[in-house]
């Protein structure tokens, strides 16, 4: 039995221990606490800036509501960018094999996982925010062509970043128990996820020519844009009042904000160097996104 084999029977005997059903380990009927935020206030894109100093306590409050949605919404984005890629790389496998078998046992927590971020937005009252337009159409072309590098890489951005986010977020007093138990559910999962993903994106590295991944570093230098950019959507500062440019605007140049990201994102960043992933032209869009320290 090969590594690859032997990582997926460790990664499935983990799924049937610790797996969860949101529909039962939440209670999806209780009221949201007054006076709780949404993510841990000093996560929030605005915190410490002048336009943060002059919202109310329930303003404040009400951004962190819309905030927390964006990320649910980037992160459904994501999973069902990462279904797809699973589904179609299943078809070439042998059914028989531990690691096709984890890639389904993944797909069905990530479906689980979709439908756990979709009833909190609707618990939360948000609009859903998702990217839209060339982020929109780059994520279909991923979803439809990704494979090898980039496939695993443009993934695990998102899933690591969201991870240290939610660790935080689940433990945090200050926070709503409803986004402290999603939060919670997710990270157990998810670091199985992490897990497989970084071992089958090392090994495809391996065999990855050169030209492949001069390319690959591009497209996985766009998906690093795409979520430094797009964790906070913009539309979030409409409900608290403010230019979604403005807001924008106030995010990118908040210190706080900045540090944030690149704590969220130092694992990942830190991985992806070691395997020499953010060079050449991507490095560019690196470096745009907000996730490298300056």
């Amino acid at each position: 039995m090969t590594d690859r084999d032997h990582t997926a029977e460790r990664l499935l005997r983990s799924s049937a221990a610790h797996s969860y059903d949101p529909a039962v380990e939440i209670d999806w009927d209780a009221p949201l606490v007054p006076g709780k935020y949404f993510v841990p206030p000093h996560r929030s894109s605005l915190y410490g800036t002048p336009i943060w100093e002059r919202l109310s306590p329930d303003q404040r409050i009400e951004l962190t509501r819309h905030e927390a949605a964006s990320i649910a919404g980037l992160g459904v984005w994501f999973e069902t960018i990462l279904m797809q890629l699973l589904i179609r790389d299943y078809f070439r496998q042998d059914p028989t094999a531990p690691h096709a078998q984890y890639a389904l046992t993944e797909i069905g927590d990530e479906c689980r996982h979709s439908v756990m971020f979709g009833r909190m937005i609707a618990s939360l009252g948000t609009p859903v925010y998702r990217p839209s337009g060339f982020d929109h159409w780059l994520g279909s072309w991923i979803a439809h062509t990704g494979t090898g590098p980039r496939m695993f890489a443009a993934i695990l951005i998102a899933e690591e970043i969201l991870d240290t986010l939610q660790r935080e977020a689940m433990t945090c007093e200050d926070v709503q128990p409803l986004v402290r138990m999603v939060s919670r559910i997710h990270v157990v999962e998810e670091a199985r996820h992490v897990r497989y993903a970084r071992a089958e994106l090392a090994r495809q590295i391996r065999t990855a020519g050169r030209g492949r991944l001069t390319f690959d570093r591009l497209v996985i230098g766009r998906a690093a844009w795409l979520t430094g950019m797009r964790l906070i959507d913009p539309r979030v500062y409409r409900a608290v009042g403010i230019a979604p440019e403005v807001g924008r605007r106030a995010a990118r140049t908040n210190p706080y904000h900045r540090e944030t990201l690149q704590w969220a994102a130092e694992r990942v960043v830190t991985y992806l160097q070691d395997l020499d992933l953010i060079t050449g032209p991507g490095a560019t869009l690196w470096r745009a996104s907000g996730l490298l320290p300056r």
